[in-house]
């Protein structure tokens, strides 16, 4: 049920729709070409808002006037099929209408640079770490996202030491962006005759892809190396020096790409993931300033940090910030996942619009 407090926040948003709208008709705003793209775009931030408001309005509309009619003897079967149908889907509107009022992070719109790197548990923890990329690859499909491998390192038996993918599509942060931390995994490896269960770790980092305007990089401060690639490829890719690895000196920061025969591809796929790690370094200063005491996203890897376990002996994924399990791990290994993001998005939009109305009274004051 939605609270006094986010209802009037709602219908906040609702009355400064409405007066925008009325903006544009505004001849004066209409002939000025920056005010009239200021409010059309201000105005466009509030619909999905108020388009929500609305269609909750009509919902709960529908499900009192079905519940006055079950005291109609001739109406109530009726009645009560309407609500089956129904009250089912109050729920999920109110909490859709919480996170369209908890303000927009701006980087929800990018596209993503993932890093995916085998943590704590040797071989196992590659194994995993190879599955958990593929399981990202596969939910990326399923949402219609493109995806692409810019690098990555094998491991033993299979696995990986680590691999970096650039995914784009439809505000793909805004999705991805609470899988950033350590992911435990319990199950007993396919090289363990003993058959006792192993615990691994594989970390995660999930950054939003940063633009020029966002992150300035002095060219003099890079170090740009050039090599063979490795791993399977087309045979172009093995026998030319293509790869290109740059070394950010000021921070230490290495990236590199050996995805593309051309060189040139490497080195732009290779900058765009560079601007993206600086950008998430000066983000992550910035958290901590607001927070000395929040740890890194991803951490040591160490077994102790995590955000989520993945136990194969009982079939069951956890999401200890939230709370939250599932089963069918087969399923979420495929890219099922669609629930579990959901959940991580709709708990921490709840938490945002906490602090957000915490904060509220400070700033009045």
């Amino acid at each position: 049920m939605l609270s006094p407090e986010v209802l009037r926040k709602l219908e906040a948003s609702e009355a400064r729709f409405e007066e925008l709208t009325a903006l544009l008709s505004d001849p004066a705003v209409a002939s000025s070409g920056e005010r009239f793209k200021k409010v059309s775009k201000e105005r466009a931030g509030l619909e999905a808002t108020v388009l929500a408001l609305r269609a909750w309005r009509k919902l709960s509309r529908d499900i009192e006037d079905n519940r006055a009619l079950l005291a109609d003897a001739e109406l109530r079967e009726m009645a009560k099929e309407e609500l089956a149908a129904l009250e089912p889907r109050l729920a999920p509107a109110e909490e859709q209408l919480k996170i369209l009022l908890v303000p927009r992070d701006p980087n929800d719109d990018k596209d993503v640079i993932v890093e995916v790197r085998a943590g704590a548990g040797g071989d196992e923890a590659g194994l995993f770490a190879a599955e958990l990329l593929r399981t990202y690859l596969r939910y990326a499909e399923r949402r219609g996202w493109r995806a692409e491998v810019m690098d990555s390192s094998p491991g033993a038996l299979g696995g990986i030491k680590e691999a970096t993918v650039t995914i784009s599509g439809d505000a793909v942060y805004s999705w991805l962006k609470y899988e950033s931390g350590v992911h435990r995994v319990q199950r007993v490896p396919a090289t363990e005759a003993q058959g006792r269960i192993h615990t691994s770790t594989v970390t995660v980092a999930v950054m939003p892809e940063a633009e020029d305007v966002d992150v300035q990089i002095n060219p003099s401060d890079l170090e740009v190396d050039t090599m063979r690639s490795t791993g399977s490829g087309g045979q172009s890719v093995n026998t030319t020096d293509s790869a290109v690895r740059i070394t950010h000196k000021p921070s230490g920061v290495v990236v590199k790409c050996q995805q593309e025969k051309s060189q040139l591809k490497n080195r732009s796929m290779a900058m765009k993931m560079l601007r993206a790690k600086l950008y998430e370094m000066e983000m992550e200063k910035q958290r901590s300033a607001r927070d000395a005491a929040r740890k890194s996203q991803v951490g040591t890897g160490d077994r102790s940090e995590k955000i989520r376990t993945y136990n194969f002996p009982q079939d069951r994924l956890t999401d200890h910030r939230i709370g939250y399990t599932r089963h069918n791990l087969p399923s979420v290994m495929d890219g099922d996942v669609q629930d579990v993001v959901d959940a991580c998005r709709t708990y921490f939009a709840a938490e945002a619009l906490k602090e957000a109305s915490r904060s509220e009274p400070e700033k009045r004051a």
